[in-house]
């Protein structure tokens, strides 16, 4: 049985008002990465591929967990979600959101691109075919691999496990936690979910401040 173990970044810089302010780790952010590195050594036999995407936050989780070199795939970036939210506001007057209102806004976000009345860089196709190639490709009998992502990614690869509208989609995206793992098993008829925003890592006590969002 091949598996895929998808991880989110760590914490990025929550505070940020545009993408290219959000793209590098907090602090805690690169705590948690190092946290999850020590547990993956722990407890996780080796991997035969290593893939981040080539956001900085990516990349800074990777190594953080031990891993300097990884494969660097696009694919497995984030959606411009600070586009995306400029574009709904611009069509249907939504302002964006503060970080106590994303349960409500990101599943209008989700729609609105689905049905093509908003656009970022990516069409909601263009970003859902690029991201379940990544699946695909990754999805090999005995073979297990690590990809850190982000949790649009992630959930965008819920949807196609699970069947997912694109407001269920926005659902299960919402939760995601900073530097989570997201366990695919690869069986013969595919690949199915085995577990969801696992946090083990942050399993402590004194580690409960760690439990991050955004």
């Amino acid at each position: 049985m091949g598996e895929i173990i998808l991880v989110r970044h760590g914490q990025a810089n929550s505070a940020a008002t545009d993408e290219e302010s959000y793209d590098r780790l907090s602090s805690l952010g690169h705590q948690q990465a190092k946290w999850l590195g020590e547990y993956l050594s722990e407890r996780e036999g080796a991997f035969d591929k290593v893939i981040s995407g080539s956001l900085r936050r990516h990349q800074e989780t990777a190594a953080g967990i031990g891993y300097h070199s990884p494969l660097i795939d696009p694919r497995l970036n984030e959606m411009d979600y600070f586009n995306l939210g400029q574009a709904l506001e611009d069509v249907h007057g939504v302002p964006f959101p503060g970080p106590d209102e994303f349960a409500a806004h990101v599943p209008q976000v989700m729609e609105a691109w689905h049905n093509a009345e908003i656009m970022g860089n990516e069409t909601f196709a263009s970003f859902e075919s690029r991201v379940t190639s990544v699946l695909q490709e990754a999805a090999k009998p005995g073979v297990r691999v690590l990809c850190i992502t982000s949790g649009g990614v992630i959930g965008m690869i819920m949807r196609h496990l699970l069947d997912l509208n694109p407001t269920r989609m926005a659902h299960v995206l919402l939760p995601i936690m900073n530097s989570s793992l997201h366990r695919i098993n690869v069986i013969p008829q595919g690949p199915i979910l085995a577990s969801f925003n696992a946090i083990p890592h942050l399993d402590r006590d004194d580690r409960l401040h760690a439990r991050t969002h955004y």
